[in-house]
């Protein structure tokens, strides 16, 4: 592909755009850049939500603005409705820490509670809030299984299984006409499928890192959503593309 059109291509931003992303030989959809639908299932995946950051913050006497659970709902609640899910899988740190759901304003818990009654809705815990136990209408899990899946929070190098999880918040950072670009992906290998942070102060760590390179398979792919397709980086191939 020609530099100026991945350039285009891969600095754009588009809302609820969907693209088709393959894995473990099943057809997905990319929502919003880093939501994943199975349209078998009709289930939406979302990882990394970190409800309740900005508060967990103000605790410690660093103030951000408090308004990043709603912006995170906001987003979350269109994604639900662009690709028509009816269950919602989050794959941990749902919560900034075990006890965010206590600070979630009363309004934002009362949307939650609504979405459980229109979809349903699955909790899996993460390392940052794995006490969590209000559910808001949905089950507290640790890990779970669906269509030949596992769901967890942080990926098993050694997973017999294909597996879909979160925790890294993964971006890539191209140098692209001189200057470094950097997006939310996807990190995929044959049996597992790293999902990018969905919430709204997540920050994220590079693809090529080797937190996230220990836990892959060979030839390990960085996957980007654009307006109208999944442009896939081999990690080890491109990394004078990205240094």
């Amino acid at each position: 592909m020609p530099m100026v059109l991945l350039a285009r291509r891969f600095a754009l931003r588009h809302g609820n755009a969907m693209v088709h992303l393959s894995f473990a030989g099943q057809d997905f959809t990319i929502v919003d850049r880093a939501a994943l639908y199975w349209p078998g299932q009709r289930a939406l995946f979302v990882a990394d939500l970190h409800f309740e950051k900005a508060s967990w913050y103000a605790a410690s006497g660093q103030m951000l603005p408090p308004y990043d659970s709603a912006a995170t709902l906001d987003r979350l609640e269109a994604a639900i409705a662009a690709c028509g899910a009816t269950s919602l899988w989050c794959l941990g740190d749902n919560f900034h820490d075990s006890r965010g759901a206590q600070r979630l304003d009363a309004r934002l818990a009362e949307r939650l509670e609504s979405l459980a009654q229109r979809v349903a809705v699955h909790w899996i815990t993460g390392n940052h809030d794995s006490a969590l136990d209000a559910g808001f209408g949905g089950r507290v899990v640790d890990e779970a299984e669906l269509g030949g899946l596992a769901l967890r929070h942080r990926a098993e190098s050694h997973a017999s299984v294909p597996e879909l999880s979160g925790h890294f918040h993964p971006r890539l950072r191209v140098r692209l006409r001189g200057r470094m670009v950097s997006r939310p992906c996807f990190v995929r290998c044959s049996q597992r499928l790293i999902l990018p942070a969905f919430g709204s102060l997540t920050g994220g760590m590079d693809a090529g890192d080797q937190a996230i390179l220990r836990v892959m398979g060979d030839d390990p792919q960085a996957v980007v959503a654009t307006e109208s397709r999944a442009l896939a980086f081999h990690l080890q191939k491109t990394a004078d593309l990205r240094a």
